[in-house]
């Protein structure tokens, strides 16, 4: 893709300019994408965490006020003023920013996301106290009437899967879903690919995973929310060989305690964060993604892409590209859970992944339709 333009005045606008996390990342590398092509581009945020993205300027408006609200507020404020002073000739947002040309829903609406999270809870006490202290934080609310606000001014939205194109859909019956683009992220598929049997074996065994073991692998930052408790409790339901890893979170204490009440305790490794995760992709024989919400799971893709057997709850925007039997309705179906496990063990591992040309991903639509929005 060569530039034919002018090269142009553009602002990406999101609370974090980092490279560590799924749409922290994206937002790098597209800030980054379009530098390279010639224009000036400012990168509107909250926080800057290490170096920007050659060719970037950071327009670092500072974090304001010591609730959450506050925040969430100052940000549309502070970003709202740096977009009229930055005179651009197109802003990219994926914040709650109500002002933007062009928007990247990154997840779905609020309302769906309580309608749907809220069932990571266990029934009782538990799940009516979590859904009382979110429908009563007024940062919740902030977010919500942010989100209503940009749905009706941003003249273009694009969502990452299906999926979430109809949950805007459903909380916005003003959109029509025609008008809502589709763009997927897309793995870096020289980056996360199969290695050979012997490498296999050879990385297993650095890992410390015993001959004959099956490796369940999962990833998540909220441990709730994509379904551990769920897992572990499915762990208690299949033979001693197979085990469970876990990359990403904090504070798995809780699940520790679970596991040792269940006797799995010596089966379960939470590992934090994992830098090297295309090796906790390819020592895994199975990745399972128990989510009651995700919007497209890059997770799912990545362990695919390397060559891993991926499964995934249909409340997953990702799911659209897996075989049909590798998708199960309800994550909090353990016995089902576990019978599909077993089942899916006996498989081939799969092949590289051919990603399919049909669907449109990657960094290369933003691009043109950010510098086709220009020329216009």
């Amino acid at each position: 893709m060569t530039p034919s333009f002018t090269p142009a005045r553009l602002a990406v606008t999101m609370p974090k300019l980092s490279r560590y996390g799924g749409a922290e990342a994206f937002a790098w590398r597209l800030s980054e994408a379009l530098a390279a092509r010639g224009h000036h581009v400012d990168f509107i945020c909250a926080r800057c965490d290490g170096e920007p993205p050659e060719g970037v300027n950071p327009v670092v408006l500072g974090r304001f006020g010591g609730f959450r609200f506050i925040k969430v507020l100052w940000f549309a404020y502070a970003s709202e003023k740096a977009r009229r002073k930055g005179a651009y000739d197109l802003v990219f947002g994926m914040g709650k920013t109500v002002h933007q040309d062009i928007l990247r829903i990154g997840g779905g609406p609020q309302s769906k996301f309580w309608e749907l999270s809220q069932h990571a809870w266990p029934k009782g006490f538990a799940r009516s106290f979590k859904m009382l202290r979110r429908r009563c934080a007024p940062a919740n609310w902030a977010i919500h009437c942010l989100d209503k606000a940009r749905m009706r001014k941003t003249p273009r939205i694009v969502a990452v899967s299906h999926l979430v194109r109809e949950w805007i859909v459903e909380a916005h019956p003003h959109l029509n879903s025609n008008d809502i683009d589709i763009i997927y992220n897309r793995p870096d598929l020289s980056r996360f690919s199969p290695i050979g049997e012997q490498g296999r074996i050879r990385l297993r065994a650095a890992s410390g995973i015993k001959d004959g073991q099956i490796v369940i692998a999962t990833a998540a930052t909220n441990f709730a929310l994509k379904g551990i408790r769920h897992l572990i409790a499915m762990l208690a339901l299949l033979p001693e060989k197979y085990v469970l890893h876990v990359a990403g979170g904090r504070k798995p204490d809780k699940y520790i305690r679970q596991a040792k009440a269940l006797g799995v305790d010596h089966r379960v490794r939470f590992l934090g964060r994992v830098d090297d995760m295309p090796a906790f992709y390819r020592a895994a024989d199975i990745f399972i993604l128990a989510t009651f919400y995700d919007a497209c799971s890059n997770a799912v893709l990545e362990a695919m892409a390397c060559g891993c057997r991926a499964l995934s709850s249909r409340l997953n925007g990702s799911a659209y590209f897996l075989p049909e039997k590798w998708i199960f309705p309800d994550p909090a179906d353990v016995p089902a859970m576990a019978k599909l496990v077993q089942r899916v063990a006996k498989e081939e591992r799969p092949g590289p992944l051919e990603w399919p040309q049909d669907v449109v991903s990657g960094l290369e639509p933003y691009i043109e339709m950010i510098e086709d929005s220009i020329s216009r």
